[in-house]
């Protein structure tokens, strides 16, 4: 059997596998003599399967272990991976032809206990069995420390599975069929013995076919994949160094689960196929740009992860920032993964590094609302006590180049809000000399036209419009015109999903490169290091209100308001 796991050697010339040197094989030549003598290919919805690790979930930024260490990728390498072939010899191995009948996935969810892999991964994979995207012939491996057996596995994942969309009448049969394909190993991570194991169940299921490997580090241990990566500039640069000991930049899928959101990926759509706005995205139109998060509730529990990081790194330097580079870049030369991530690294480079004056941060506080008394962060026993780790930040930045220059893009982002919700708003400029000024009966600033592309919830894209209020007077009004993507489509799937269905087929479109994550941190380091070396004290704002008053006069420093406040 040919087991074809890419995703964790580096491309070395041989590697140690089960404590033997073995000298690294020429794919194509492997798989004619060992496999078939038939032709082999992988099929692939839009390429070949480029079987990667995903590693995540937010552990604390550490310095990059010796290669001498034992750390999960040294026992997955040392334990069942064999090498990683190159990007010639996936184009020699495109030359074979294989039936589906004798290939197979097997997909290895590590840290499988957790809750991220209960409530995300696992009905993300569902979900892409439920739709047909999946292989015929694929197994799903949950490993971790907890002593489980398979039924046990497949009980835990029950309860989160759901078929959605139409509620097909064979929601429940494809629930089981799905969990028969569920197993478990427990295991040690820095096992190699453990791993070793694993390997031999796979084999066991894998039953002789042609075999793709993905593995999904769903685990909290020295290296951190989802964000944040890392804290600031040093521990992201150490993180990175550290995982390329093993892997190549285009092995690393680092997630940011906000771009695989559906409003989020049709920026570009919205943008550069419709030519009513490609002519007014620059500073000739567009007076600003509003990035606005926020949740309705605090921590509750998750304090102790949360305060290593803060709002600054767990929203803003990530999401935020991410989400700015794609609205903000040029067209690039097509859609391949590299012309867009190139594109979004010039904006990163060209903006200014973030100033003191530039943020507000604050934290929520106790407070009492018809009778219901909601905590502090510091009242979460997971907080240090006198914590000054910021819940809410607002900030200013700016893009010096020719298309931005001057225009405040500016990002608020909080806990324990009034309400959950994340969205873009572009504020137009004032239409000059406008003939109509003294017909309004809000005042001018409130009634420019506005682009509001709601990422969630009820994910919609909004204009706003000024129309005649009524028949019988002139008095202008701004309505909205809208298109609710929940009333256009079925179902808008999971972030996760699309992330793990492009992870599995090697699409990196939607990932972050190791420039891009440096040139983010360039951004945010020297204001978090000022703002910790300097011990700001947050602005105290209570829990379930619109956030710190400061945010209001940051924006209008630059003569903005907040898109948001009437809602």
């Amino acid at each position: 059997m040919a087991t074809h796991s890419y995703s964790l050697l580096p491309s070395s010339s041989s590697s140690s596998i089960h404590g033997q040197n073995h000298q690294r094989l020429n794919f194509s030549s492997y798989i004619a003599k060992r496999v078939l003598p038939a032709k082999v290919s992988f099929h692939s919805r839009r390429n070949y399967h480029l079987n990667v690790v995903l590693m995540q979930d937010g552990a604390v930024a550490t310095p990059a272990t010796p290669v001498e260490n034992e750390t999960p990728f040294k026992n997955l390498r040392d334990g069942f991976l064999s090498s990683v072939p190159s990007t010639q010899e996936f184009k020699e191995a495109a030359n074979f032809d294989v039936s589906k009948d004798e290939s197979t996935v097997s997909i290895t969810v590590v840290g499988a206990s957790g809750d991220l892999a209960k409530k995300k991964i696992f009905p993300a994979l569902f979900a892409l069995y439920y739709e047909g995207c999946l292989p015929k012939h694929f197994t799903i491996f949950g490993y971790a420390r907890s002593k489980m057996t398979d039924a046990e596995l497949r009980n835990m994942v029950s309860k989160t599975l759901a078929c959605r969309i139409d509620k097909r009448e064979n929601c429940g049969e494809k629930i089981d069929q799905f969990l028969k394909r569920c197993f478990y190993h427990s295991g040690q991570y820095d096992s190699q013995e453990n791993f070793a194991e694993l390997d031999k169940k796979l084999k066991e299921h894998e039953g002789g076919r042609v075999s793709n490997r993905l593995f999904y580090l769903s685990i909290p241990p020295k290296v951190i994949v989802e964000k944040p990566f890392g804290r600031d500039s040093d521990s992201s640069a150490a993180l990175t160094k550290a995982l390329k000991q093993y892997l190549e930049e285009d092995q690393i899928f680092r997630i940011d689960h906000y771009l695989g959101k559906e409003l989020v990926e049709n920026l570009s759509v919205l943008r550069f196929s419709n030519l009513i706005f490609e002519p007014l995205w620059s500073r000739q139109y567009i007076r600003n740009v509003q990035l606005i998060f926020s949740e309705d509730f605090g921590t509750e529990g998750r304090g102790g992860y949360f305060d290593n990081y803060g709002i600054l790194r767990d929203i803003m330097q990530n999401h935020l920032l991410q989400i700015l580079a794609l609205f903000a870049m040029e067209t690039p030369v097509s859609l391949d993964a590299e012309d867009i991530r190139n594109e979004k690294v010039k904006v990163l480079r060209s903006m200014r590094p973030l100033q003191l004056e530039d943020v507000v941060v604050g934290q929520y506080k106790s407070h009492t609302k018809g009778g219901v008394a909601y905590p502090a962060y510091i009242d979460d026993n997971t907080v240090p006590k006198g914590s000054l780790t910021p819940t809410f930040a607002a900030a200013a930045l700016f893009i010096d180049n020719a298309r931005w220059d001057g225009v405040p893009f500016l990002m608020k982002a909080g806990k324990a809000l009034h309400k959950k919700r994340a969205e873009i708003r572009v504020q137009f400029r004032h239409v000059p000399g406008n003939l109509y000024n003294q017909n309004f009966e809000t005042d001018l600033d409130q009634a420019t036209n506005e682009l509001i592309i709601r990422v969630q919830p009820d994910e919609a894209i909004d204009l706003k419009i000024n129309n005649k209020q009524g028949p019988s007077n002139n008095i202008l009004n701004a309505n909205e015109l809208g298109v609710p993507f929940v009333d256009i489509r079925k179902e808008i799937p999971d972030a996760y999903e699309r992330l793990l269905l492009d992870a599995i087929e090697g699409e990196r479109r939607l990932f972050i490169r190791s420039d891009e994550l440096d040139a983010a941190w360039a951004l945010f380091t020297p204001v978090l290091k000022e703002l910790e070396e300097k011990n700001i004290i947050p602005e105290y704002y209570p829990y379930g209100s619109r956030g710190p008053v400061g945010a209001h006069y940051l924006a209008a420093r630059y003569n903005v308001r907040w898109g948001d406040l009437g809602i």
